[in-house]
């Protein structure tokens, strides 16, 4: 290199911004090799090497001719001073001690470059961990409980909340900023709202796995719940739902709504839980607006909404029970013991209690459990204490696996819109008031989705039927 070029870059911007570059360039070409030797991707991996790291070195590059600028400048003023400009120390690769000292810079480049790359590496698979998004303490508890006992618990939250791509990854940490912050100070609210305005759009995230169009067909559902009753009588609800999809060229059933040739849009107030317009634009191109017999305060500030999976399954992941629900599943799976007369109605009972604390509930079902059979069934207590502890234990389970008193998280407090149990779900539209202005309807009909083939019944013909 000519010694002019040299003496160019002498000045210490000149100097970081090739270090900078040379760093960068040689993590941005590592992760490159990583990722292609088969490393599993996630947004974070992505997002650093083709974007943050590239955006240092280009800061790099940059600073390179800033710094040259700077020399000449100060080249100029020494040589208007008659003095010399610096210069650098003279390296001579003939001397041993000199050759040395350079092959020990060159390995702890190397060594510092692998170390810095495996640090990221595994920074950037903690930030992609469930413990990591739920180390909110307090504030995230009861999500993080709730996507624990999901279905969807083995996916990372980032895969849901973030999905692939750059724009997603930055928007949700500008938004992180803030929770930092809000967590920090005790400024969040509670309990903490859905965040049903800065969800990415399911098409982006749920239909990574989930294909809709795919799901051809019905499905057959049985639902238990337990009578009051000394026998914890088990009652089923046998419904055919008509899952749907696509068939032939044409779509069907529930998941029609969000057929590819199908658009429905709607407008409703902030929680989503009233609508108001729905638009339905069929695949021949032809356009009905239904209305509502209730109008918005103020229409106009009401955007329209694309309908997608979020709108039905809007738990998918956070999913929170109530009292008979959750205690008829435990017994069904055989953690409560049914045998115990009254279980069903006493374990209800003792959640729909107000408590304090996990603490407290825990304690005060327990002993409310065990006093209700000590004062009723003094032999049964004796002789049964094992599985009448064992029921206190489950059922404080479940409380605190649904309520938390901390964040205001009570029973109902995130309705599900699956179906019409929790809240009117399917029927925030098909009311058979939501009209055209010719007068037809998004009917209420509840064959559109489901056969009831059972209501209540202790032993439903339709099962012995399917398993004589």
């Amino acid at each position: 290199m000519p010694p002019r070029v040299i003496r160019l870059l002498q000045h210490p911007l000149t100097l970081i911004g090739i270090a900078m570059t040379t760093t960068f360039a040689i993590l941005i070409i590592t992760m490159f090799v990583i990722q292609m030797l088969g490393y599993i991707g996630n947004p974070y991996i992505g997002i650093l090497t083709y974007l943050v790291f590239p955006l240092f070195f280009v800061l790099g590059l940059v600073l390179i001719p800033i710094g040259v600028l700077r020399q000449r400048r100060r080249a100029r003023r020494a040589q208007e001073r008659g003095a010399s400009a610096p210069r650098f120390p003279i390296v001579d690769f003939n001397s041993g001690h000199t050759r040395w000292l350079a092959f020990v810079v060159l390995v702890l480049t190397v060594i510092n470059a692998v170390i810095v790359t495996t640090a990221t590496v595994q920074g950037v698979h903690v930030m992609d961990t469930p413990e990591f998004c739920g180390s909110c303490h307090s504030v995230m508890q009861p999500e993080f409980t709730a996507y624990q006992n999901s279905p969807h618990s083995r996916v990372s939250c980032v895969a849901c909340h973030i999905g692939p791509g750059a724009d997603w990854f930055v928007k949700s940490k500008l938004s992180g900023a803030w929770q930092v912050v809000s967590t920090t100070l005790d400024l969040f609210p509670r309990p903490i709202p859905t965040p049903v305005h800065n969800l990415r759009p399911a098409r982006d995230t749920c239909e990574q796995c989930h294909w809709p169009e795919k799901f051809v067909g019905d499905r057959l559902k049985v639902i238990s719940e337990f009578e009051d009753d000394e026998e914890n009588t088990e009652l089923m609800t046998v419904v055919l739902l008509r899952v749907g999809g696509i068939e032939g060229r044409r779509a069907h059933g529930i998941h029609w709504h969000v057929a590819r040739d199908i658009q429905v849009r709607y407008r409703s107030d902030e929680s989503r839980e009233m609508i108001y317009d729905v638009e339905l634009t069929q695949p021949d191109g032809t356009v009905k607006v239904f209305n509502a017999p209730q109008e918005p305060e103020d229409e106009e500030s009401l955007p329209w909404r694309v309908m997608d999976c979020v709108d039905c399954h809007n738990r998918p992941t956070h999913i929170y029970g109530l009292p008979k629900k959750e205690v008829a599943e435990a017994i069904k799976r055989g953690r409560i013991s049914r045998e115990l007369p009254f279980i069903s109605r006493e374990s209800v009972r003792a959640l729909e209690q107000d408590y304090a604390s996990h603490e407290e509930a825990r304690e005060r079902i327990s002993a409310a459990i065990t006093a209700f059979y000590g004062e009723n069934f003094p032999e049964l207590a004796s002789s049964r204490a094992d599985e009448i502890a064992e029921a206190g234990r489950v059922v404080g389970d479940i409380y605190s696996e649904n309520v938390f008193p901390s964040m205001k998280v009570y029973w109902g407090t995130y309705p599900d819109h699956i179906g019409h149990e929790q809240s009117p779900g399917c029927f925030r539209c098909h009311d058979d008031e939501h009209a055209t202005d010719a007068g037809e309807t998004i009917s209420q009909d509840c064959a559109t989705c489901h056969s009831l083939l059972a209501w209540s019944e202790s032993d439903p013909e339709i099962l012995s039927s399917l398993n004589p």
